[in-house]
């Protein structure tokens, strides 16, 4: 099966009139459909660079990456949107909810942004709130929802549109124990669906739900057993 995600000899640095820092250092990677990859290191290792590369929120200093048969490298800033758009889902340790609207109202926004009718949208997302495990919490708002289901919003957000790809990057870092792990296993349930998950996580356990791990280090990635 082709890599829906692949990167070759990518490269990104950041420069002070100090020292140079590397966040990405020749990194070759590939993720297939339905893989769970586990990306982790130290703090300022690279990982959420990484992401953000891939998701085409930064730009590499030179190599090539490949989502979905886009070259994001080479890809204007508006194609790049369209990408997200349409493509791949991002997930932060925040979730960036709007805090004013309902669960179902915040992931229905990027299929109405997509031009998807108003109802169309709500009930995609309904459906999508459900796969993810919160249905019948729909007209909650953020502030009424654990850390955990906030952060199963923010997943069903990132999946609305049939996107198949989810990069998150430290989804975990707010989270207890318990929803730590519920919120792995729910990962691991939607790539067991055909969805592409890229996970950035300090927390080991992310390992264990992986089908793929990788350390980074000093913007070079290593593959682990």
């Amino acid at each position: 099966m082709s890599p829906l995600i692949r990167t070759q000899k990518v490269r990104k640095a950041y420069h002070s009139e100090v020292e140079t820092v590397w966040a990405a250092r020749d990194v070759d990677f590939e993720a297939r459909p339905g893989e769970f990859v586990c990306i982790y290191g130290a703090s300022g290792s690279g990982k959420s660079t990484l992401l953000n590369l891939m998701a085409g929120l930064d730009l590499a200093d030179s190599g090539e990456i490949q989502v979905s048969g886009i070259d994001v490298t080479t890809a204007n800033e508006s194609q790049r949107a369209q990408l997200r758009l349409e493509t791949v889902g991002v997930v932060f340790q925040e979730h960036n909810l709007i805090e004013e609207f309902t669960a179902v109202e915040n992931v229905a926004l990027p299929s109405e942004a997509r031009g998807v009718p108003a109802e169309a949208a709500r009930s995609e997302a309904t459906d999508q709130l459900r796969r993810v495990g919160l249905e019948g919490l729909d007209n909650r708002l953020p502030r009424q929802l654990s850390g955990g289901q906030r952060q199963r919003v923010g997943i069903a957000r990132a999946l609305t549109g049939q996107r198949a790809v989810l990069l998150a990057d430290e989804p975990t870092g707010a989270l207890d124990s318990a929803a730590t792990q519920e919120l792995f296993a729910l990962i691991r349930s939607l790539c067991d669906q055909g969805v592409t998950a890229v996970v950035c996580s300090h927390d080991r356990r992310c390992r264990d739900y992986a089908d793929t791990r990788y350390e980074i280090i000093d913007g070079r990635l290593e593959a682990r057993s």
